[in-house]
C-alpha cells in the first residue's frame, strides 16, 4: 500500500493537554501541523482523569450534602443516589467539554490530524499505517498510563483503574484501593460518599511530600467520613474471590471487596514509538530531555508525563508554553521549563494544596528559614460556613523571599494561586501587607498569615517606645 507523505513544520504525536496546545498555537501562527492521535482525543484528562474525576466528586459532594447540614439547622437526610445518572452526569460533563478538544476544531485550525498510532522510521521521519511524515521538528506528547505495583496476585486479579473506573457497570458495594495518593484519596472519598465502604492498602504513608500537619488533617477527615486507611503496610498477596477481591496484607489482616482500584503511579507511554530509530534516549521515568524540553535527538522534544517532568494537566500546558515560545518567539534566547513554582492540588473536602518547596526541603537547602501559619479557625467565612478545619502555611527565607506553601482546607487550590503569582513574580513575603482582601473572604487568611511575619517586629519594645514618642506630637 503506498502512504501519504506530509512534509510540514511540526509533526505532534499524541492529542492530550500538551500536544492539543502545542497544535492550537502552531496552528493559529500559520504553522503546518500534522498531529497523530490513535486513541480519544483529549487525552487522559478529558477522557480518563481530571474531568471525569471532578464530575465524580462534585456528585459525591450533593450526596454529602444531606449529611452535614446538622450545624446549619437542616436536618439530616439520606440520599437516594442512581449511579446510571451519576454516571451519565460525568459522560455529559466530558461531552460538552470535548469539542474544544475535537479532530474537528483542530483541522479547523489547520492541521492534520491522523487517528492511528505513530512510531519513528527515522530522526526526522513518523509514520503510521497509511502515512509518512517528515517534519522540521517533532514533539512526542503521549502522555501516561497507570501503572500496576508488583503485587504478588495483582496480574491475576481483575483491578480497574482511572481508565475504567468511571463506568463501572454498578456502585462498588465496597470499594479497595490500592494506593493513597491523590488519585486514591480523590476517588476514595467521592465513592466514600456515593454510598461505597472504602479501604484504601498503600506501602507508603500518605503523601509523603505534603505538610505532615497538613496531610493528618486531611486523612483524619477522611476517616472521619468512613474512609479505612492501612498505610504504611505491606502486601502479602492480591487474589479474586467469590465475591470480588481479598487482600491479605503482612501483618495478618485480610480485607475483602467487591472491586478494586489501582491507584498506585503512574508511567511514561513511549511503547511503540520506536524511540532507538530516531535516536531518542529515555528512562524510567520517561524520555530524557533538557531544561528547553529538547530530547537527545535536537530536532525532537517531549512535553508533559512522558518527559519525566510532568504528572499534571497544568504542567503539560506550561510545557507547550515553552515549546511555542521557543519555536517562534525567542529563539536565540531559550526560555526553560524548569521551574520550582509548580502547583499541586488534591480535589479531596478538604482540599490540600501546595507549591514550591516543603518545609523539610527547604531546611535542608538553605537552613535560614522561617514558617507562618494561620488557620481557618481564625477565618471569620470560615466560621460562618463551618469549615474551619485547615491552615495556610507559607514557608520563607528570613529575607522574606517565598520558598514554598501549603494550604489544607476548603478551596485550598483557588487560595493557592495568589502565592503562586507572588512566587512566579519573585514578589517578597512584604508584598501581601500591601494586598486589601474583601471582608469575610477565605482569601484573607492568606493575607494574615503572611501579615503575621513582621508581628514581632511591628510590635516589639521598640516600636511600642516609637509609638509612645510619635504620639507626643499628635
Amino acid at each position: 500500500m503506498t502512504k501519504t507523505i506530509h512534509e510540514v513544520d511540526l509533526c505532534i504525536i499524541g492529542a492530550g493537554s500538551g500536544g492539543l496546545s502545542i497544535a492550537s498555537g502552531a496552528a493559529q501562527l500559520g504553522r503546518s501541523v500534522v498531529l497523530y492521535e490513535a486513541e480519544e482525543m483529549g487525552g487522559d484528562c478529558l477522557n480518563y482523569g481530571c474531568v471525569p474525576s471532578k464530575a465524580l466528586i462534585a456528585a459525591g459532594k450533593h450526596a454529602h450534602a444531606f449529611t452535614s447540614g446538622g450545624p446549619f439547622g437542616i436536618l439530616p437526610g439520606t440520599p437516594t443516589v442512581n449511579f446510571e445518572a451519576v454516571k451519565s452526569h460525568i459522560k455529559g460533563v466530558i461531552e460538552t467539554i470535548a469539542p474544544v478538544d475535537s479532530q474537528e476544531r483542530f483541522e479547523g485550525l489547520g492541521c492534520i490530524v491522523i487517528r492511528e498510532r505513530a512510531s519513528f522510521k527515522d530522526k526526522n521521519t513518523v509514520e503510521s499505517s497509511t502515512t509518512i511524515t517528515k517534519a522540521k521538528r517533532i514533539v512526542i506528547a503521549t502522555g501516561s498510563r497507570a501503572s500496576a505495583p508488583p503485587i504478588p496476585g495483582l496480574k491475576d486479579t481483575p483491578y480497574l483503574t482511572n481508565e475504567d473506573i468511571f463506568m463501572v457497570p454498578e456502585l462498588p458495594k465496597k470499594l479497595l484501593i490500592i494506593g493513597s495518593g491523590p488519585i486514591g484519596l480523590e476517588l476514595g472519598q467521592a465513592f466514600c460518599r456515593l454510598g461505597s465502604k472504602v479501604e484504601i492498602v498503600d506501602i507508603a504513608a500518605p503523601l509523603g511530600r505534603n505538610e505532615p500537619e497538613h496531610v493528618k488533617a486531611l486523612v483524619e477527615s477522611l476517616e472521619e467520613e468512613g474512609v479505612v486507611f492501612h498505610a504504611p503496610v505491606n502486601t502479602k498477596k492480591i487474589r479474586k474471590t467469590k465475591t470480588g477481591v481479598a487482600i491479605d496484607l503482612e501483618d495478618g489482616k485480610k480485607i475483602t471487596g467487591s472491586h478494586l482500584l489501582v491507584a498506585a503511579g503512574r508511567k511514561p507511554v513511549t511503547d511503540g514509538l520506536n524511540l532507538e530509530a530516531a535516536g531518542i534516549k529515555a528512562g524510567r521515568r520517561g524520555i530524557i530531555t533538557n531544561s528547553t524540553l529538547r530530547t537527545s535527538n535536537k530536532r525532537v522534544y517531549a512535553v508533559g508525563d512522558v518527559s519525566g517532568r510532568g504528572g499534571l494537566t497544568h504542567a503539560a500546558g506550561h510545557h507547550a508554553g515553552i515549546i511555542i515560545k521557543n519555536f517562534y518567539f525567542v529563539p536565540f534566547f531559550k526560555a526553560s521549563a524548569e521551574t520550582g513554582n509548580m502547583p499541586a492540588v488534591i480535589y479531596t473536602q478538604p482540599e490540600l494544596a501546595a507549591i514550591g518547596m516543603s518545609e523539610k526541603i527547604a531546611r535542608e537547602k538553605y537552613g535560614d528559614i522561617r514558617t507562618v501559619h494561620w488557620e481557618f479557625e481564625e477565618n471569620d467565612r470560615a466560621i460562618a460556613e463551618r469549615t474551619t478545619g485547615g491552615d495556610v502555611k507559607i514557608i520563607a527565607r528570613k529575607n522574606g523571599q517565598i520558598l514554598g506553601a501549603s494550604i489544607v482546607g476548603e478551596g485550598a487550590g483557588e487560595l493557592l494561586q495568589i502565592i503562586g503569582l507572588a512566587m512566579s513574580n519573585k514578589m517578597k513575603i512584604i508584598a501581601f501587607t500591601k494586598l486589601i482582601s474583601p471582608y469575610p473572604s477565605r482569601g484573607e487568611a492568606v493575607k494574615r498569615a503572611a501579615s503575621s511575619w513582621y508581628t514581632d517586629a511591628v510590635f516589639s519594645p521598640k516600636s511600642r517606645k516609637l509609638a509612645a514618642l510619635m504620639a507626643k506630637f499628635h
